[in-house]
């Protein structure tokens, strides 16, 4: 491999990383290298074991060289290369400047010098021709080169380390490979033990101004737009960006949200046909809160709307804003809003906004942390001086009660748009969009499934038929039925089944008469929710569940009538009731502990919030919880006296018991039907809404009158 004396041939090597192979040589140099090793070979057959006086002239010498050589270098083009010779050990002179090595032009010159085993040269500075001479005796064990080739350590076999100063020599990686020299190439730069030190002090100091630089580009320092930049952009926004939305989502696409979308619609009329409302003064709306439970579609309108308005869109999250470094969150605002004025009209879609929107002060301790820094930047962006024509905000949250006021006030966020759980038609509806692309059986009813699921967002839904699709494929079904529909929803509210459960027969009797008691008091209260299934198999924490169906009306308006909160506590207190008929009061269990703490909170509610005591009258007591983001107490406040405070207990108290007297009366009236029922889920386990009444119409059962 032929090399100009300008350039050291290591710095090739470091192409291959930190350890150097054994280089591969190309074809066109074969014949080159063998021609040295052959001249090599011919030299040394004409000087061995001559005395000095018989030896050749230089010329003489070169010409018997030729001549050996010659008819051979023809054919060298296609062979193998030989096994190389033994190396002859030799004392070479300083090394020439020239592209041939040194070493072999000194080799014909100088006469062997024979060396005995232990000469090595003393001190950590070695010549060249020193190093050579050990390399070829097996006294160095490995070398690593200096990073530009310059230099190299090497270590030899007795642990000794020394620097050596390299010459351009292309046949250097060749001699050490053949004797066995493991090669490396150091990562930094050339050994010199006192930068090297220097270096390591001065490593911290350079750390240290770096970072710092950082910080202050970071918090506004020059070098970019607005102020900011730096080669990590701390201060850049890192919104998404769609000069056309193709978000693949229409309001088409969305069921069980009609207002929300209907108020929508307008805004993005509004970007459609400026002209129609402006002709009448009304001016384009600056923001639009979305608000609603998780699930809800709050996210999913947004897209709908970046698909239907054909606007540039950006969208992010609130919590991009803040960070570690203070300034970071105001200057991303600065640089999103920016961003937008450009491309207006745009919409900008920021998601779970009270990451960054929450009220100012709130801490016990105030402060100017990063949060108020960038939310005051979000408000003069959003209608400060300059103001943002052009630039409709829409942002999405579920704590709108934690957002600041100034946040909410008309001109920055106009509009709040309540994205609220879906009613029966809304949940027919989503169910649908949900199915699309599942293998249905016949007897699936979206109707009934709707009205076995109130209070379910679009997002439970979607789970719901997922969790359908997962229990018929692992059935091994090619389509989903009612009843895959049905496991999934007790799955989804009370957890899976424990089939491998360990029930005895004693305490599955007495979980099928502690369930049938729930379902008997239910059924036979006026005005209360019809029974939708009973079932003693195990889910999560409980034993068994009895479901109801509740009133979609009485759901959506969250208006509850004193007689139906009174019957709710006979109805929790009925599995309580049936276990002392049936096996006797010292032989109840604890099963019952959740439906006393249901009873207990909503004789309290009935006393302290709703005014159904006639002792404490139409007052409210008792003050909610205190606000967390307010630094105030969560625990309710008695601002109550203790004379107070006794008559509440005892009305509580008195609910609680005129409550288990029902139940009571109920469960000895028609201990018939309480056998029967509790007899038919022990033999199945699970009985359904239609034959549970069926056994009301045989036994002639009447509704209980007060």
């Amino acid at each position: 491999m032929a090399s100009s004396s300008t350039t050291n041939p290591l710095l090739s090597s470091t192409l291959f990383g930190n350890r150097i192979p054994t280089p591969k040589t190309s074809k066109s140099s074969i014949p080159l290298q063998l021609f040295s090793r052959r001249r090599f070979d011919v030299t040394r057959s004409i000087l061995n074991g001559k005395p000095r006086s018989e030896l050749p002239s230089k010329a003489a010498l070169a010409a018997i060289i030729a001549s050996s050589l010659a008819p051979q270098a023809l054919a060298v083009d296609n062979a193998t290369p030989p096994v190389p010779p033994p190396v002859i050990e030799a004392q070479p002179t300083k090394p020439s400047p020239s592209n041939s090595s040194p070493f072999a032009q000194n080799l014909l010159l100088t006469a062997p010098k024979p060396q005995t085993q232990s000469d090595l040269p003393e001190g950590s500075q070695w010549r060249y021709s020193e190093f050579l001479n050990a390399v070829k005796k097996g006294k160095v064990e490995r070398v690593r080169f200096s990073k530009d080739g310059s230099a190299l350590q090497l270590t030899a076999v007795d642990g000794r380390r020394a620097t050596v100063i390299v010459p351009n020599d292309p046949d250097l990686i060749d001699i050490l490979a053949m004797n066995g020299v493991d090669i490396t190439v150091s990562e930094g730069d050339s050994g010199n033990g006192l930068f090297n030190f220097i270096g390591n002090l001065l490593f911290p100091f350079l750390a240290f101004a770096g970072l710092f630089f950082l910080f202050r580009r970071a918090q506004g320092g020059p070098g970019g737009p607005g102020g900011l930049g730096g080669p990590m952009d701390f201060g850049r926004s890192k919104s998404k960006f769609q000069e056309v939305p193709e978000t693949g989502v229409t309001f088409a696409d969305v069921a069980g949200a009609d207002q929300a979308k209907l108020e929508l619609q307008e805004v993005v009329d509004f970007l459609k046909n400026p002209d129609k409302y402006t002709a009448l003064g009304a001016k384009i709306p600056k923001g639009c809160l979305l608000v609603g439970p998780p699930g809800t579609g709050k996210t999913l309108l947004a897209r709908a709307v970046a698909g239907e308005a054909g606007v540039p869109f950006f969208s992010c999250a609130a919590s991009e804003f803040v960070e570690l470094f203070v300034g970071v969150g105001a200057s991303r605002v600065r640089d999103l809003f920016e961003k937008a004025k450009s491309k207006a009209p745009c919409i900008v879609f920021i998601d779970e906004i009270d990451a960054v929107g929450r009220q100012r002060g709130a801490g016990l301790g105030g402060g100017n942390d990063e949060r108020e820094q960038t939310i005051n930047q979000l408000l003069t962006e959003m209608d400060g001086f300059s103001g943002n024509s052009g630039v409709i905000v829409l942002a999405a949250t579920n704590r709108p009660d934690v957002l600041d006021s100034a946040l909410l006030r008309p001109g920055r966020f106009d509009r709040q748009v309540t994205v609220d759980r879906p009613d029966v038609a809304g949940r027919v509806k989503i169910l649908q969009v949900h199915s699309r692309g599942k293998a249905l059986a016949k007897d699936v009813d979206f109707e009934k499934i709707a009205r076995r699921t109130p209070g379910f967002t679009g997002a439970d839904l979607q789970n719901l038929m997922n969790e359908a699709a997962i229990l018929a494929a692992r059935r091994d079904l090619k389509e989903i039925s009612k009843d895959e529909i049905s496991d999934a929803l007790e799955r989804i509210i009370a957890g899976p089944e424990k089939k491998n459960a360990v029930v005895s027969d004693e305490k599955k009797k007495l979980v099928a008469y502690h369930e049938a008691g729930h379902a008997l008091v239910g059924a036979l209260m006026p005005e209360y929710d019809p029974v939708a299934k009973i079932s003693i198999i195990p889910r999560g924490q409980a034993g068994g569940l009895t479901f109801f169906a509740p009133s979609e009306e009485r759901l959506e308006s969250g208006l509850y009538s004193r007689s139906y909160l009174e019957n709710q506590m006979a109805v929790a207190l009925g599995g309580r009731v049936a276990e002392e008929v049936i096996f006797g009061e010292d032989n109840v269990t604890t099963g019952a502990s959740n439906d006393f703490m249901q009873v207990s909170r909503v004789a309290r509610q009935m006393v302290e919030r709703f005014g159904f005591s006639k002792k404490i009258g139409q007052v409210a007591i008792g003050g909610p919880g205190g606000n967390p983001f307010l630094g105030q107490q969560m625990s309710s406040q008695k601002d109550y006296s203790m004379a107070t405070a006794d008559i509440v207990d005892a009305e509580v108290r008195e609910l609680v018991e005129k409550a288990y007297s029902r139940a009571k009366q109920i469960m000895t009236t028609h201990i018939d039907i309480l056998h029967k029922l509790a007899q038919l889920l022990i033999e199945k386990e699970t009985v359904d809404g239609e034959e549970f009444m069926s056994l009301f119409i045989d036994g002639k059962a009447e509704l209980f009158v007060a």
